[in-house]
């Protein structure tokens, strides 16, 4: 792992759910993922790991139909879909910035609205490299970033494992 890098490797769907219940155990009120990655690459699934690491009660599903799904757990989760968004401007009226203050905010298709996203967070990209299995690639930007990074390459034994 790089200062502010952490490369893992899933094979499988199972596994990427384990990996967001161990980010979860780490997360903190503010902090904001962005995943990023191509359809059927995992992105809810890892939010799905999240939410059971918070300890929601209720499934998460993708929120393709539904820009914003709010679950109650150890921690607030917001959980945005920006798949059909047609411009940042549509993204801006979601204020997805004040979600993040009291709960951690997951989005998928970050790239629909770049700009409106704290410079303080975790981008997480999807790679497919088989039928079942993903390579991730964590980048962090910030401080609290970069704490949640060492914390979570701790976690899984600062090695590729999920």
């Amino acid at each position: 792992m790089s200062d502010a890098t952490l490369v893992l490797e899933s094979r499988g769907p199972a596994q990427t759910r384990r990996l967001g219940e161990r980010l979860a155990c780490h997360l903190q009120p503010g902090d904001v993922l962005l995943l990023s990655g191509e359809l059927g690459a995992g992105k809810t699934v890892l939010v799905q790991g999240l939410a059971r690491g918070l300890g929601v009660a209720e499934g998460v599903s993708s929120k393709s139909f539904v820009l914003l799904g709010e679950y109650e757990g150890r921690l607030k989760l917001y959980h945005a879909d920006l798949y059909r968004l047609e411009s940042p401007a549509e993204a801006e009226e979601l204020a997805l910035d004040e979600y993040c203050r009291d709960g951690v905010l997951a989005v998928e298709w970050p790239e629909r609205a770049w700009g409106l996203f704290p410079p303080d967070h975790l981008l997480v990209r999807f790679e497919i490299t088989g039928p079942r299995s993903r390579r991730l690639v964590l980048t962090a930007a910030g401080e609290r970033s970069r704490g949640l990074l060492q914390a979570l390459a701790q976690a899984v034994g600062a090695g590729a494992r999920g």
